[in-house]
């Protein structure tokens, strides 16, 4: 097992979620509710598995908002982002308060990242911060920015020579 019994974690460099126990988190599998299951399954690299039940959760949903979240994710982890973006508009449709929304804008702003769109991918996770912040989840708004922090690092990293505040 992992340090302090941790399955997962997100990496702070790519901001991607990284399995530290893939012998416990495949051990679980059976034991997650369908959500969780779907996002394991994308971690653990068995994204076709993943988008299949995730397609088919999403279809059988009275509340599509956390079910468009984690497809989204499944087909993130496959470099597939059109779909994940696609799912995640629809997602921030359904959001309907700031704390869904901050989640959605976070999901958005890793993904951007992900596609190495790293001004795009900060301007979303500020956002998602603010919402945080003003919506009172002081845990998550913190989340938000180190990963806004990441996003502006790896702006000026990769030597992006655009003058517009970030």
């Amino acid at each position: 097992m992992s340090p302090e019994g941790e399955i997962w974690r997100t990496d702070l460099a790519t901001l991607r979620d990284v399995v530290l126990d893939r012998e416990s988190m495949t051990a679980r599998l059976g034991e997650y509710p369908s959500l969780e299951r779907v996002w394991a399954l994308s971690l653990l690299d068995r994204g076709e598995q993943a988008v299949a039940e995730g397609r088919a959760l999403l279809a059988n949903s009275t509340d599509r908002f956390r079910p468009l979240l984690v497809l989204a994710h499944a087909y993130q982890r496959q470099y597939r982002w059109n779909e994940a973006a696609r799912l995640q508009e629809e997602a921030l449709r359904l959001a309907r308060s700031p704390a869904r929304e901050a989640l959605v804008r976070y999901e958005i702003g890793r993904r951007l990242f992900d596609e190495a769109l790293y001004r795009d991918a900060a301007a979303e996770l500020e956002w998602a911060y603010d919402l945080y912040r003003t919506a009172g989840r002081e845990r998550l708004a913190r989340v938000c920015h180190q990963a806004l922090q990441r996003a502006r690092e790896a702006l000026l990293t990769n030597g992006i020579a655009d003058h517009r505040p970030v």
